[in-house]
């Protein structure tokens, strides 16, 4: 059992400095407030910000205007529930398993802080045991401790490089130029590493980022590993790494807490089709339900999502061609199985899976924190399995039989969610930035266009792609919404 790993407390210099942000976002909220009542008779139906999306990023950023003071805004969300790509299955008795992001770890402190002011307590991940990988009929069993089995030499050749590249903007790097260039499948080849040596190196990718190494570049997993403190080990490992540590409740949890707070401040089934005017002082929302008017948008969207938005006038070339040339190719499929009870510890197994031409990438122990049932997860590549939730159940489950014997054959529940083909207000979990796009398009990810700022994780400095890096994206996105605020209560 790993140890539980539960949010730092923080130092006192950062608390200080937590303090520090919030006073200023207080002053300008107040100062915009004076700002905007002389024109509020004037035009009533204006709100000062309203925010696209009702995922973490965005809820960050509704709560933290409503904690510096500002009550004049929205949020919009297309879905009919909050949450964006967390997802909380209900398995019954209190008890979930998540269909989408759901582990912190060290480092994560964004999150942990959420969580610690939302009153959403932490476990850790189970990986006691062995893990079970299957090729063919042929099944080894060995004890990962934790850990992701990579190769050691190919791990410090990454750190080493990862040093040199800012999360925040890895097309900075001094080298950017030359490492855009390649892939990391086609890194790993100039390194000498053949397909069966690199067999964990490739399926790390795919779960931390969406893609074989083929299909990424190697600066975006050279910033993910700059994320994770130059340790591509704290990357992708359970044990110390950014598996570590589950939410009590389901990750979901956060989103839906954050909403009940801020009431009818949330709208739902309210997706934007269409932004007028992002280039003046108000500009104009068109939702199913009419038409909302705000002085500042906050964008809580994928990048890929935002295509989905007409925009009038046409944004600037740099940002448009940064949305449509966005990836939106990696859909990720996460099914569950629930048993009476966690019979695999019994036998000395983790519930770990790795399926070496399989449908399975991973499967996982996901049962809640007592072990009062045992829940199985997995994921799987889309497309391998059947579509059809039962024929899928009876594949999975015939894997889960190889792993773990009869024990397996019979769960009592089973769930199935693959975000490319269910969610169409997601299309995608995580997302492989490919060889050149950062060098080209990067700069155009976080700046301001008009009256839009933009959020959402993939805008994050640190933790890019992860549930912290949405967190710290909305903290981002009201700091700039509220100083904006102050910048006209200044002018008028």
């Amino acid at each position: 059992m790993a140890p539980e790993s539960g949010p730092a407390v923080p130092s006192r210099r950062r608390l200080l400095g937590v303090a520090a942000a919030a006073g200023a976002a207080s002053l300008a909220a107040g100062a915009a407030s004076r700002a905007v009542a002389a024109t509020a008779s004037a035009q009533p139906d204006v709100l000062d910000v309203a925010i696209i999306g009702a995922g973490l990023a965005g809820l960050t950023a509704a709560r933290d205007l409503k904690r510096a003071g500002c009550e004049s805004f929205v949020v919009l969300e297309a879905r009919n529930r909050v949450g964006g790509r967390t997802y909380n299955h209900d398995i019954g008795n209190g008890v979930v398993s998540e269909a989408g992001g759901q582990w912190i770890g060290p480092g994560q402190t964004a999150i942990s802080d959420l969580a610690r002011e939302l009153e959403v307590d932490t476990f850790p991940t189970y990986y006691a045991g062995k893990t079970v990988i299957l090729a063919g009929d042929t099944k080894v069993a060995q004890d990962l401790q934790g850990g992701s089995s990579g190769d050691e030499k190919i791990a410090a050749k990454l750190n080493e490089l990862a040093r040199g590249v800012p999360s925040a903007a890895p097309w900075k790097a001094k080298n950017a130029a030359e490492l855009d260039k390649l892939s990391y499948g086609e890194w790993l080849r100039q390194q000498g590493v053949q397909y069966q040596d690199g067999y964990f190196l490739a399926i790390a990718a795919k779960l931390s980022l969406g893609g074989a190494p083929a299909q990424l570049g190697l600066l975006q997993y050279l910033q993910a590993i700059a994320s994770a403190e130059n340790s591509v080990e704290r990357l992708e490992s359970i044990k110390g790494g950014a598996q570590e540590t589950r939410f009590v409740g389901g990750s979901q949890i956060l989103s839906i807490k954050m909403a009940k707070d801020l009431g009818d401040k949330v709208k739902l089934s309210r997706p934007v089709r269409k932004i007028v005017g992002w280039n003046r002082d108000v500009v104009e929302l068109h939702t199913d339900q009419g038409i909302v008017r705000a002085r500042h948008v906050i964008v809580a969207l994928n990048p890929a999502l935002c295509n989905q938005i007409a925009f009038d006038p046409p944004l600037p070339a740099g940002r448009s061609q940064l949305q449509q040339r966005w990836p939106a190719n990696a859909p990720m499929r996460k099914t569950v199985h629930v048993y009476d009870k966690p019979f695999w510890r019994e036998d000395g197994n983790s519930g770990q899976i790795f399926q070496v031409g399989g449908p399975v990438f991973m499967s996982y122990d996901n049962s809640p924190p007592d072990g009062s049932i045992g829940v199985l997860s997995a994921f799987v590549a889309p497309g391998a399995l059947p579509s059809n939730p039962k024929a899928a159940e009876q594949a999975l489950t015939a894997i889960y039989v190889q792993a773990f014997g009869e024990k397996a054959r019979h769960p009592a529940q089973f769930h199935d969610f693959d975000w490319g083909r269910v969610d169409p207000w997601t299309l995608q979990c995580i997302h492989p930035i490919p060889p050149g796009f950062w060098t080209k398009w990067g700069e155009f990810l976080r700046p301001a266009v008009g009256r839009l700022i933009w959020s959402g994780t993939e805008t994050a400095d640190i933790w890019p792609g992860a549930m912290d890096g949405a967190v710290r994206s909305g903290h981002r996105a009201a700091l700039q919404a509220l100083g904006d605020m102050a910048q006209r209560a200044r002018e008028v």
